[in-house]
């Protein structure tokens, strides 16, 4: 348990470190459209579902979204990129404001903002329909303005974060956004940016990056090997179809025709696999690059296949390996091909394989959910692995946290956002900053304070022993937090209680006494103080509210003078009756007493409760 709590807790000061950091998010943004309805008969027309619309919903999707996740997550997020002048375009725009994104996208007159529309009946996809095309080109204005609004989003993120280098983070998913210029001008300003993380479609197209950080899915990874193999045979045509049109994380997986029991998809019969990185020989008029509909990845006993393409990339990896496996053994060539630092490989409800350049992969796992709850969650990984890794966080770290970030956001349909307080609720951290966990030490405490009230928010304090925790206290507590925004409860240590109550108290450990209270709602954090006064936390706290129990005037509290000087007010909340510490210690002890027919000698290993000096009277929590 101490262990665990101390892993969350290092977890969750990686969160907190990215607070405000500045990362610039460009490429093909999107509108995210879901249709729910309802059906409960068939049209008479054709075999089809008579839909009765109930509810629409947009939100940003693409780079949009990676740049929405990013500011709920914590970070200072700015999107640059191509929107239509459009009611699409409008309705993203409203998106990005709700989420707080910087917006500084590029209206296209006469280019339409991709949409993706999906309709709904009891929760399960019934069709998705796309718009956007995306060879419907920037034309040299476009790209011009495009160039000018990175140049100075750039510019505008370094000043507003004191001349800290901000984070890249480029989604090109094939629509258009990022265009040959475009991606030049990001490769000659690589050393402006201090992070930069990738997700495309055709990563060979950003090889010049040296990116930091990549994450293709498994589908996408594997074209890249295929592709790199197969430019290795002058015998193939390389000719260069359009990718299709789809966003990020939406190619399937399965099987190719004809990998079962082959060697190789598109081998002769007969013909036995190769080394790994040596190409099969393949069919006249073979491509090394996508073709229309290519869509899925074959995995046979020997390596994997791209459908379209006829290209084996073998792994020898036997019979029945996972794509985990089957990703994990080409981690290196991966990093190598896209020269990246890092490398993600994405494996939807398998979670990902994670390699970095002391060649270690590490699995991470997720739980498998409808594809409906999953869109958009490898932009929460995304967005959180960029924000770990741009704080410093060692890979481990970074990988755990953004897996986190993408398992979490999966509970329902829709397009998926991490918030920052639902990721460090997962780490047990609650509270009105969500930025500390529960327990925190007295040093912390300035900090904290400083955030909440720059956020406008009032802070109630309270002090006590808490030896038993009882009814009493947890009302007390709960009408404390509704005096304020953020509750910060001081428990006296073992020591401190017992000069104050006596050598027989605290009867529970302060172990014991703050792990009680930081489990409950009403309490955003718990801190320990040694002196048998508060008045050291109050200086450094300042609370606008401070409280105590009793049934006596705000006047009497000894600390009231020092809580109004410092510009804040006294409080005290009556106790509920007959519920104190002593009295529960006093009625333990007296069912405890020996009866005339009860033995009073001790056999080994028990204790004489006896033994302990006699509650003072009028002594209470």
């Amino acid at each position: 348990m101490a262990g665990a709590a101390a892993e969350e807790r290092r977890l969750a000061t990686v969160v907190e470190s990215w607070l405000g950091r500045p990362v610039l998010v460009i490429g093909d943004a999107m509108l995210d459209e879901w249709r729910f309805a309802e059906s409960d008969r068939l049209c008479r027309e054709a075999p089809a579902p008579v839909l009765t619309l109930r509810r629409r919903i947009s939100a940003a999707g693409g780079a949009a979204n990676t740049a929405v996740n990013v500011a709920a997550l914590g970070g200072r997020a700015v999107l640059v990129a191509p929107v239509g002048a459009d009611v699409a375009g409008d309705e993203l725009h409203d998106c990005l404001d709700r989420a707080g994104v910087w917006d500084r996208t590029v209206a296209q007159p006469g280019r339409h903002t991709p949409v993706k529309r999906r309709m709904l009946a009891g929760n399960q996809i019934l069709l998705r329909e796309d718009s956007g095309d995306p060879d419907d080109a920037l034309d040299t204005d476009g790209v011009d303005r495009l160039l000018t609004a990175l140049e100075c989003a750039t510019e505008e993120l370094r000043a507003a974060s004191g001349g800290e280098a901000p984070t890249l983070v480029v989604c090109d998913y094939g629509l258009g956004a990022l265009p040959a210029p475009v991606r030049a001008w990001l490769v000659a300003a690589r050393d402006r940016y201090a992070t930069i993380a990738l997700d495309a479609h055709d990563l060979a197209d950003w090889r010049g990056l040296a990116p930091t950080v990549v994450t293709p899915s498994f589908a996408e990874a594997t074209r890249l090997l295929a592709r790199a193999a197969a430019r290795t045979d002058s015998h193939l045509h390389l000719d260069h179809p359009a990718d299709p049109a789809d966003g990020p994380s939406e190619l399937s997986v399965g099987t190719s025709p004809g990998a079962s029991g082959s060697p190789a998809a598109g081998a002769p019969p007969g013909t036995a696999a190769p080394p790994p990185g040596v190409p099969l020989d393949r069919p006249t008029g073979v491509t090394g690059e996508p073709t229309p509909g290519e869509d899925r990845v074959a995995m046979t006993g020997d390596g994997l296949s791209v459908t379209g393409t006829g290209v084996t990339v073998n792994a020898r990896a036997g019979e029945g390996v996972d794509r985990a496996v089957l990703a994990e053994s080409r981690l290196a060539e991966l990093r190598a091909h896209t020269g990246a630092d890092v490398v993600a490989v994405t494996l939807d409800t398998d979670g990902a394989v994670v390699g970095g350049a002391d060649g270690t992969p590490r699995r991470s796992h997720s739980t498998p959910v409808p594809a409906s709850h999953a869109v958009g969650a490898g932009d929460a990984y995304l967005a959180a692995m960029t924000l770990a890794l741009a704080a410093d966080a060692p890979l481990p770290t970074a990988a755990q946290l953004a897996q986190l970030a993408a398992t979490i956001t999966v509970s329902d349909t829709g397009t998926c956002v991490c918030r920052r307080e639902d990721l460090l609720g997962a780490l047990g951290v609650r509270g009105g900053d969500a930025g500390h966990p529960v327990l925190v030490a007295p040093g912390e405490l300035s900090a904290i304070v400083e955030a909440q009230r720059g956020a406008g928010r009032s802070v109630v304090f309270t002090n006590g022993c808490f030896d038993v925790l009882h009814p009493g206290h947890v009302r007390y507590l709960e009408q404390a937090r509704a005096l304020g925004d953020l509750l910060v409860v001081a428990v006296n240590s073992d020591g401190s209680v017992r000069r104050l109550k006596g050598s027989d108290r605290p009867v529970n450990p302060v172990e014991d006494r703050v792990a009680l209270l930081a489990a409950l709602a009403c309490v955003d954090h718990v801190v320990i103080f040694e002196e048998d006064s508060p008045a050291g936390l109050i200086e450094i706290v300042r609370p606008d509210v401070y409280v105590k129990g009793g049934d006596y005037p705000p006047e009497m509290v000894p600390e009231a003078p020092l809580v109004r000087r410092l510009g804040g007010q006294v409080r005290t909340l009556g106790y509920v009756p007959d519920r104190s510490t002593s009295a529960i210690i006093d009625r333990i002890r007296a069912h405890s007493q020996p009866t005339s027919d009860q033995p009073t000698s001790q056999g080994p290993g028990q204790v004489d409760s006896h033994a302990r000096p006699a509650p003072v009277p009028g002594r209470s929590a």
